[in-house]
């Protein structure tokens, strides 16, 4: 896999109807992708070779997604403030160019925002999985 432009990755908010619609909802400057499987230790007195033994497919995992940059316009803001203050299980849809797709539901777990006298407003928001989340390699 060649190298990859980071201004590629896609983060979109469903609308959640029955065929759902996916709309761009920010232009973030910076993106975190964060997947995550703890492990459960099933070591015991009989472990051989006194080795850890890990129980396979018994551990949690969980998705977060960070980035920083700037809203669209008024109606991407709205659509994110609205699912933060609601703390409302979004459908959303991650699209990493030349990877794949992560989609499913996120809570909005923190949202900033912040403006330098002589710049633009500027956002950053973190979300975290609230369920089952799909992987489909491109």
């Amino acid at each position: 896999m060649a190298a990859q432009k980071g201004k590629d990755i896609l983060l979109k908010i469903g609308d959640g109807a029955e065929t759902e619609v996916f709309t761009t909802v920010a232009g973030l400057r910076a993106r975190t992708i964060s997947l995550n499987a703890r492990s459960v230790d099933a070591t015991d007195g009989d472990s051989a070779g006194r080795w850890r033994e890990l129980l396979v497919g018994a551990g949690v995992r969980q998705a977060s997604v960070s980035g920083s940059g700037v809203f669209r316009d008024a109606a991407s803001d709205a659509l994110i403030r609205s699912a933060f203050f609601a703390q409302s299980a979004d459908s959303w849809r991650l699209i990493v160019p030349d990877f794949g797709t992560l989609e499913g539901p996120f809570l909005v777990a923190a949202l900033e925002y912040a403006g330098e006298h002589e710049g633009e407003a500027t956002y950053a928001i973190t979300l975290s999985s609230a369920g089952e989340i799909t992987f489909t390699g491109l």
